[in-house]
């Protein structure tokens, strides 16, 4: 801004513009003086509500912004634990690894854990049937833990050999009905990860869990509505080699009445919408895929706490 007696900025200059003592005045025609420029503050805005200005405050509004900010860095911290959580007790075996705490606990239930805990008593399976209907199966034997040496067919021990056998532990089931059996098993291994993982590809390249020679056997408990269980009378059947614990988990299902089955199918057929054969009808098919899975939830619920420390 100028000066007292100072041209305006932009203003060209003039000796006409200064008066001296000693010269008389003159006046001179010339365009008025521009209007002096506003005054323009500097500080910052104002807010307002309704007619009265208030101050902004910025301390407490930036307090506010870091903690909603650390609010969220919790939350997303929260959701990332609980998804990895979940993945594991929701059973989902062929995505990422389980951490290396929870996968050797899992090798160690076997010797650790209740048997009421990995094969209960009563096993509930809501839309588990054909059709979504509901069924239960009942325990009626339980197999004394033992190698694989004779559990197993020779060629479904030498596709599992890679991952070696620590454990296994059976039991065998009945319907409501009494007219299926089923034996459901889990085999726990000496594999790490590594190798838990490059079985279950090949399992699943190879297509080597739909193999009628690489059938699982029945547990045929002497005394049982399963005494007659035998290789003949296997109708269906599931497998699957985990990829988060050392565990393979398998079952094979048939009628309760002895009958041979000449055309055994896997699960995953049995269990198509349009499927038709005497097993699929039966539903020996959902039978075997549907203990199968609780089963494994059940090792899932079961290897949780096991993985917590004490605090």
């Amino acid at each position: 801004m100028s000066g007292p007696g100072e041209p305006f900025a932009g203003e060209p200059f003039s000796g006409e513009s200064f008066s001296g003592p000693s010269r008389p005045t003159r006046h001179i025609d010339r365009p008025p003086d521009p209007p002096r420029r506003p005054f323009v503050s500097l500080a910052l805005p104002d807010t307002y509500d309704g007619d009265t200005v208030q101050p902004r405050q910025a301390g407490p509004r930036r307090r506010s912004s870091i903690v909603a900010a650390a609010a969220c860095v919790v939350l997303g911290l929260g959701l990332i634990g609980g998804a990895v959580t979940g993945s594991w007790l929701t059973g989902d075996s062929s995505g990422g690894s389980a951490t290396p705490d929870a996968f050797t606990a899992a090798g160690d239930l076997w010797h650790s854990v209740p048997v009421d805990e990995l094969f209960p008593a009563t096993v509930k399976g809501e839309g588990a049937g054909p059709g979504g209907a509901d069924r239960t199966w009942t325990r009626i034997a339980v197999a004394p833990a033992s190698g694989c040496e004779d559990a197993f067919d020779p060629l479904l021990r030498k596709a599992l050999a890679p991952a070696g056998c620590l454990r296994l532990l059976r039991a065998t089931y009945t319907d409501a009905t009494h007219s299926h059996v089923i034996t459901v098993g889990l085999l726990f291994t000496k594999a790490d990860s590594a190798a838990m993982a490059a079985l279950h590809r090949r399992f699943e390249e190879q297509g080597l869990d739909s193999r009628r020679d690489l059938m699982p056997l029945p547990y045929a408990a002497k005394g049982t509505l399963a005494a007659g269980f035998g290789d003949g009378q296997r109708a269906s059947w599931t497998l699957s080699v985990l990829t988060d614990a050392p565990v393979v988990v398998y079952a094979v299902s048939g009628f309760a009445d002895g009958r041979d089955i000449g055309e055994p199918e896997p699960a995953a057929d049995a269990m198509k919408a349009d499927a038709t054969t005497p097993v699929a009808q039966a539903g020996l098919g959902h039978a075997a895929q549907g203990l199968a899975d609780r089963v494994e939830r059940s090792l899932r619920k079961t290897v949780d706490p096991a993985t917590e420390k004490p605090s």
